[in-house]
């Protein structure tokens, strides 16, 4: 491995596996893990940690999920909703939602005498809209492990795949399920790869159908030998299921880190259950082509239980905690660019950088179609 692949950034406060992050502007939140109930929220320009809150203490964390909500009425931009939900048993099944407000910013600190901010940054019972506390799944249904996307034309629906081939379609307006079904499967479902496949690419809009837009829902899923394209028709209240090949190198493995950029899907480590063994290995699924490639770049270590996300601003994934060989938590956070693994992929500012550079180069005189062609030839260059 080039020392170039991966630069090691400040190690985490606590050790962690199995935790939860959520991108927020220039923060990732770490919201608990395997038997770790503190968050905190990572700045990923000043490399350093801060503590938001501790969940509640009656609540046991074991490969639980966490999940940005989409409030399309919610202009404020100094906020974010989360959920989290898990649990085993219904008595030990949590649902919590956090409206976090930046602990880097100083809103907290002038509003702090405001009742508004009281519930801020704590996790608090997620409730319908007469307070009653709301549970996911039945009596006994485990979401140990289990997986969740935001969806639906309004995003309102929340998928949760979870053991042992589950998912249900919960619609967040009417705090009811819509829909549960058993996904065709071999093997059980659990700690595996669960990714909306019809988001947006990073700051594009994807050309599509106003049919295929009120209808359809797309999602990936992977795990050990199951690959699978699922389709929810949000009219009709229905699920299409398409098998999809799995490479026979990823095939043994689940508990690994994923991230979705735009056509790719990265797999980084995975634990090996028959073998009883961790993988340092990184894997890619290209969505379009239908296709898997093995990376000769490994991991720094042989990592599972970790948890992967993107920072798009300057296409940046960090691979947070995990456990090692020795099943050891550990406290190591690395990030690595996009571009290693896909040098097609650009940041944010790279996309800024260039259309800025095309507009001073160029001087364009908008209404001529010669300027235009101008635009095309430096492009194809």
């Amino acid at each position: 491995m080039s020392k170039q692949t991966f630069q090691i950034l400040k190690e985490l406060p606590i050790t962690f596996a199995q935790a939860q992050c959520v991108l927020y502007k220039n923060e990732i939140l770490i919201c608990g893990g395997y038997e770790r109930k503190t968050c905190y929220s990572y700045h990923t320009l000043k490399n350093k940690y801060k503590f938001i809150c501790n969940y509640p203490d009656d609540v046991r964390l074991e490969a639980h999920c966490v999940v940005k909500l989409i409030n399309n009425n919610n202009k404020d931009s100094n906020q974010i909703i989360l959920l989290s939900l898990g649990g085993i048993s219904h008595i030990k099944k949590h649902a919590l939602v956090m409206k976090y407000v930046s602990v880097w910013s100083n809103i907290l600190d002038i509003s702090n005498k405001s009742s508004e901010l009281n519930n801020y940054n704590q996790w608090i019972p997620f409730t319908c809209n007469d307070n009653r506390p709301i549970i996911f799944g039945g009596k006994y249904d485990s979401y140990c492990g289990a997986r969740a996307v935001v969806g639906g034309r309004n995003n309102n629906l929340l998928f949760i795949t979870y053991y042992y081939d589950n998912i249900s379609v919960f619609n967040l307006n009417t705090f009811k399920f819509n829909k549960h079904c058993t996904l065709p499967t071999n093997n059980c479902i659990g700690h595996h790869c669960f990714v909306s496949k019809s988001e947006n690419e990073q700051g594009q809009e994807i050309m599509k159908t106003n049919e295929e837009k009120n209808k359809q829902n797309q999602m990936l899923l992977f795990c050990m030998g199951t690959g699978l394209s699922i389709e929810y028709n949000e009219d009709n209240n229905t699920f299409q299921f398409y098998q999809l090949p799995v490479c026979d190198d990823i095939a043994p493995l689940y508990h690994y880190a994923y991230v979705r950029v735009n056509n790719i899907i990265l797999f980084f480590g995975g634990w090996n259950d028959s073998k009883i063994l961790v993988s340092k290995s990184v894997h890619m699924y290209l969505i379009r082509e239908n296709k898997w490639m093995k990376f000769r770049n490994t991991l720094p270590r042989p990592l599972y239980d970790c948890i992967a996300t993107l920072n798009e601003e300057d296409n940046h994934i960090h691979i947070i905690g995990g456990k090692d060989y020795k099943k050891a938590l550990v406290s190591t956070h690395v990030k690595t660019k996009v571009r290693v693994w896909d040098p097609l992929q650009l940041s944010k500012n790279e996309i800024k950088c260039i259309i800025k550079h095309w507009t001073q180069i160029l001087k364009i005189k908008l209404g001529w179609i010669d300027d235009f062609d101008k635009i095309i030839i430096k492009y194809s260059k």
